[in-house]
């Protein structure tokens, strides 16, 4: 940001000038961890690419049952040409704006994506919903541009048949359209990136072999089924949580599976005739109670998600809103936690609260060995929310193009976590890919009636010299958070600790090296070192809440240098 003083001067692996025999380890330790699959798979999707397939539409299946209300989105169109994604605004008003060169490509996929479709106050601009999709296909030829890559056809596909089931009419142009754009992509799966996009992949041959009908229909519900049984129990972890570990990420995998009951309710004969989709759906109810308790346990008290991996608000539905759509199908969510510890184990996140405190703390792999395209340096890290006000926060997501950005918001910098000699803990590099990984490890996890007690170590920085090794402990009362960072192994090295506050917070040094913070509503904190060699400064760094949008923030750092082991401690305490 221009104008800020920020601690940006440490190197990470995506901004590190490289020798070649570097960059070639970078490459080895990124790519061994790939399935046969998705090397097979990229290779296909680079060198083979579908003709589109014109012939006419299968017939349309009736619904017997009528569609449910989902969960309500921000408006993204703001008239008949104009449109905000990722808080930028533009206009799509000739034909090459659809593919526009000098717009990012994240902004471009949401312009094809058609949630407005879906968005709040969405029956007022059904007339331009309707032009917008006869204008899209006028100007978007099969198997041409960004709008036909499988992510935005697989979301188009799902938003163009929820609005008619809505009860919007589907003209016969579009009906062809959204046939060939099922044909295209049933042979345009992603099975290179697997995940979240192969999931919303698979989701759109669902809705699109459901909502026609005939053999051609049927293969694509039986395909997009066959690869939902597969990934689901792989995706969706047995504490509930997505296994990308992004709340971000959990929440929109959460609303695909609720579209896909919604589906199951409106179509209940299809179903029930199938042995296959009838054990699919089974397992779809089953998981949403897990999957609602996990996404109410990872967030703050404000009501929306914490910032772990790449987070963000306002491109996944809150938290709230998709309760309320499973309330609307009749899934009830599990009991919230109001006090105490809860550990979700098979993802790795911690959840603590204790009076007015609220803290996560992420001992959390980075996610799926062959897929850490989401994952941030951030092990160890924690968000901490008092009285209800974000406090502590990690850096959140402002985009994905590659660059000195994206390469930031991926750092250990960028986080409540420690940098050793300058290095990441992950080696995190161009926008989703990520060499060698931290990995957590001796988490324990102990609770009695007067405190929450969390400690765990990563190895991610056993690459250097020493192997050093960093151990964070928390403990969490009714009155205060005291942390303590070590670092063990061999030889001189230099600890940095970053302790990010929410823009809402001020922060202002103190005569003996504290801290006085001050918040929202009159919250004033205390963060004292407890160890004499310790002393904080202060620091300006940004903060991405939303995509589009940077803010500044304190940031509280603290630094030592020495043989190892290295020690500090912090309190956290309201005055």
């Amino acid at each position: 940001m221009s104008g800020l003083k920020t601690h940006r001067g440490l190197s990470s692996a995506g901004e590190t000038a490289r020798s070649p025999l570097s960059r070639g380890l970078l490459y080895f330790h990124t790519l061994r961890h790939l399935r046969p699959i998705q090397v097979w798979g990229r290779l296909r999707f680079r060198l083979s690419r579908p003709t589109p397939d014109l012939s006419k539409a299968p017939g349309q299946r009736a619904a017997s049952e009528q569609w449910t209300r989902g969960a309500v989105h921000p408006q993204r169109q703001l008239s008949p040409t104009r449109f905000r994604f990722l808080n930028v605004e533009h206009e799509i008003s000739a034909p090459d704006d659809w593919n526009a060169p000098q717009r990012p490509k994240l902004w471009l996929y949401n312009a094809h994506y058609f949630d407005d479709l879906a968005a709040s106050d969405a029956l007022a601009r059904r007339e331009w919903h309707g032009a917008l999709i006869e204008r899209w296909i006028g100007e978007n030829p099969p198997g041409q541009g960004v709008g036909w890559e499988p992510y935005p056809i697989s979301c188009r596909i799902v938003n163009w048949i929820r609005w008619a089931l809505a009860g919007n009419v589907l003209t016969a142009n579009a009906l062809h359209s959204l046939a060939v754009q099922s044909r295209f992509l049933s042979r345009r799966l992603e099975w290179h990136l697997l995940g979240n996009h192969l999931f919303v992949n698979a989701k759109a041959l669902v809705f699109a072999g459901v909502f026609f009908e005939g053999a051609e229909a049927d293969r694509w519900r039986r395909m997009g089924l066959a690869i939902l049984m597969r990934e689901l129990p792989e995706q969706i972890l047995a504490d509930g949580g997505h296994f990308e570990r992004s709340p971000m990420y959990h929440a929109l995998i959460l609303e695909d599976v609720l579209d896909l009951v919604n589906l199951e309710r409106a179509y209940p004969k299809v179903f029930a005739g199938s042995v296959q989709s009838a054990a699919v759906s089974d397992a779809w109810i089953q998981r949403i109670p897990a999957m609602l308790g996990w996404l109410s346990a990872m967030s703050h008290p404000d009501g929306d998600i914490a910032f772990f991996n790449d987070a963000a608000f306002q491109i996944s539905a809150e938290p709230q809103a998709l309760a309320d759509y499973a309330a609307r199908l009749g899934i009830t969510p599990p009991p919230e936690v109001n006090e105490g510890m809860q550990v979700l184990g098979e993802t790795g996140y911690v959840a603590a609260r204790r009076g007015p405190i609220s803290l996560w703390f992420d001992a959390a792999p980075l996610g799926p060995e062959y897929l850490p395209a989401h994952a941030h340096a951030d092990t160890l890290s924690f968000e901490l929310s008092w009285h209800g006000q974000r406090i502590v926060t990690n850096s959140g997501t402002s985009c994905y193009a590659s660059g000195p950005q994206r390469d930031w918001e991926r750092s250990t910098a960028a986080h409540n976590a420690v940098v050793i000699d300058g290095e990441s803990s992950s080696e995190v590099w161009h926008a989703f890919r990520v060499a060698r990984r931290a990995r957590p490890f001796a988490l324990h996890c102990g609770e009695t009636a007067q405190s929450c007690v969390m400690r765990c170590s990563h190895d991610g920085y056993t690459r250097l010299p020493g192997r050093p090794v960093h151990t964070r402990t928390i403990e969490l009362t009714e009155r205060e958070v005291t942390w303590r960072d070590e670092v063990t192994g061999s030889g001189t090295h230099a600890a940095t600790g970053y302790i990010p506050l929410h823009p809402s917070v001020t922060a202002e040094q103190t005569a003996d090296g504290s801290c006085a913070l001050a918040g929202p509503e009159g919250l004033r904190l205390a963060l004292t070192p407890v160890n004499a060699c310790t002393r904080l400064h202060i620091d300006t760094g940004t903060y991405s809440a939303e995509f589009g949008h940077v803010l500044p923030r304190p940031v509280l750092m603290w630094t030592l240098t020495g043989r190892l082991p290295l020690t500090a401690v912090f309190r956290l305490r309201e005055l």
